[in-house]
């Protein structure tokens, strides 16, 4: 069933190009916005149907993991091996797209017109302070938290709650069980909404060109290629990274994850690829205690899409005007970015609030971010799509340092039967013999 669903959004995906352009050619203004306007619904129902589903299931897989893990010196060790994972991945994508930024220099000669250097974004650059950010890591209401889908205070109260479980012993089993049925019934809506992920990717393309037209990508081409370039390169890297620690079994992992990574691409959204990022996970052997606890996390603290787009898009304005800035103030702002994009959960359109935040620090205008605004729907789903497989792979590697992975139980094995496993593998492996932890029993 995954490799047809699959097989179904990228068709979704081609068909909404098609009629993007085909509106874009034939229908102009009002006529054009009301049309693409009524494109929208879909999508914003599948993403509502999506974040309806994600609060309950945070707390639920996330207290039940805790409670799983028996005592708290084994959340303290997951927990520093998660954020000292997320911290070098952070350190790696801000600084290949410093380096790639400087050598593919997409801002020189951009051949725009550029906005003026005293105008001023409609962007609350003052969203994000260390302050406001420690404080609202604690709910002031659970129940506020919930409404709103702020995934770190969830996180928060579920660790608590999940510890208290665990300090209470046999007291808390029923309670347990609940939340355990909870989790159930969340990941079976999770399958009914996903049958209705083709329509919203469809719809959701199908706006973006129908407004912005085809020719858009050629106005921005370089900036547009590069980013995606310097994407390529983050991805070899996390792929990588992803052999070295896991071995051949990396390579079911990549298979397994890229129906959540293209939901997250045609839609722009990681958080729509969350549910299904987590039965991927799980089909893959990663223990629920450990992949519940890893992905909220990784949805606040590793953001490798988003970190990489951050300094390649703030160079990419200061080289559209002609501002130099030196190594030094570079690495700086690598440093910058490092502190501040740890507080973007939750803040509407949290990389160019950060970008806003830190240009300002060196000189380049803030109005410099009218020129990626333009194509910012695009790139977005790039990023969207390295964060999953960015927080994918983090939820593998933190597993396999715990200890074995967990055989896939049948029924969280997303349609890919042991057959067709074996068979990818024989021909990814192009005749060499597999490790003992082949992909029949990952």
């Amino acid at each position: 069933m995954a490799r047809r669903l699959t097989l179904t959004i990228l068709i979704a995906m081609i068909a909404g190009v098609i009629v993007g352009l085909a509106l874009h050619a034939t229908l102009v203004d009002p006529t054009l916005g009301t049309v693409a306007g009524y494109l929208t619904i879909p999508t914003d129902l599948f993403l509502r149907l999506i974040k309806m589903i994600i609060a309950p299931l945070v707390f639920g897989t996330l207290v039940t993991g805790v409670a799983h893990m028996g005592d708290t010196s084994a959340l303290g060790r997951i927990g520093a091996r998660t954020l000292g994972w997320f911290l070098g991945a952070s350190l790696v994508s801000l600084t290949l797209g410093l380096i790639l930024v400087n050598l593919l220099a997409p801002g020189a000669h951009v051949g725009l017109t550029l906005p003026p250097a005293t105008g001023a974004l409609a962007l609350d650059s003052s969203a994000f302070n260390l302050h406001d950010f420690f404080v609202h890591i604690v709910p002031a209401s659970i129940v506020q938290a919930m409404a709103e889908n702020d995934i770190l205070p969830i996180v928060v109260f579920s660790v608590f709650v999940g510890t208290a479980l665990v300090a209470i012993g046999d007291k808390g089993r029923p309670l347990v069980d609940g939340i355990e049925a909870l989790v159930a019934v969340m990941l079976t809506i999770t399958d009914y909404v996903m049958r209705v992920a083709p329509i919203a990717v469809f719809c959701a393309i199908g706006h973006a060109v129908a407004v912005n037209g085809g020719g858009i990508i050629f106005t921005f081409g370089r900036f547009v290629g590069s980013f995606y370039l310097a994407l390529a390169v983050l991805w070899a890297v996390l792929i990588g990274v992803a052999f070295v620690m896991l071995g051949g079994k990396a390579r079911r992992l990549l298979r397994l994850i890229r129906e959540p990574a293209l939901v997250a691409f045609s839609t722009a959204s990681s958080e729509a690829a969350y549910p299904r990022l987590l039965e991927a996970l799980e089909a893959y052997g990663v223990p629920r205690r450990i992949a519940s606890f890893v992905l909220p996390l990784g949805y606040s603290f590793n953001l490798d899409g988003s970190m990489i787009y951050m300094t390649f898009a703030t160079l990419f304005i200061a080289q559209a005007y002609g501002i130099h800035i030196a190594p030094g103030q570079q690495i700086l702002m690598v440093l910058m970015l490092m502190i501040t994009s740890k507080g973007i959960a939750g803040v509407p359109r949290a990389s160019l609030v950060v970008i806003a935040a830190v240009m300002g620090r060196f000189g380049i205008p803030e109005a410099g971010l009218l020129l990626i605004l333009a194509v910012d729907q695009f790139l977005d789903m790039g990023r969207s799509a390295t964060n999953v497989v960015g927080n994918a792979i983090a939820a593998a590697v933190v597993a396999q340092w715990e200890g074995p992975l967990e055989p896939a139980h049948a029924s969280l094995d997303l349609g890919l039967d042991a057959g067709l496993d074996a068979g990818l593998d024989a021909g990814l492996d192009g005749g060499v013999a597999k490790d003992d932890d082949g992909a029949a029993s990952a």
